[in-house]
């Protein structure tokens, strides 16, 4: 089991930044599939960037070359770091962990995410 406490949202500009952070209780967290999903008022949840226990990312086209997802398995917290924010990134930002695994390959499914942050709202305003 593991529990997941997401903090580093807030109310930028737009082209501002931010780096989130997800701090991650419990055992094995380093074989655990991460990722960073968000949910804006009445759309469905959608991923963000993912990270494979072998640290393998991946990332939605829309954050591609402006958000980038890492983790430091010494510290069991996961990172994003969001440049060139745009006021359509505004949203409830969860971490997630699927596993543990041996080996896991990340799913942009949310389902398929047993673990969940509470979230932490990030706003870009124009």
């Amino acid at each position: 089991q593991v529990q997941l406490v997401e903090s580093g949202g807030g109310s930028v500009q737009s082209g501002g930044s931010l780096r989130l952070s997800c701090a991650a209780s419990g055992s094995a967290y380093s074989r655990y599939c991460m990722g960073w999903f968000r949910q804006a008022p009445g759309k469905e949840r959608e991923g963000v960037a993912l990270i494979s226990s072998r640290g393998m990312t991946k990332y939605a086209d829309s954050v591609l070359g402006r958000f980038t997802i890492s983790q430091d398995n010494a510290k069991n917290t996961l990172y994003l770091q969001m440049l060139s924010l745009k006021p359509e990134d505004t949203a409830m930002y969860y971490c997630a962990a699927d596993g543990p695994y041996d080996y896991c390959s990340p799913s942009w499914s949310p389902a398929q995410y047993t673990h969940w942050g509470q979230g932490t709202q990030v706003t870009v305003s124009s």
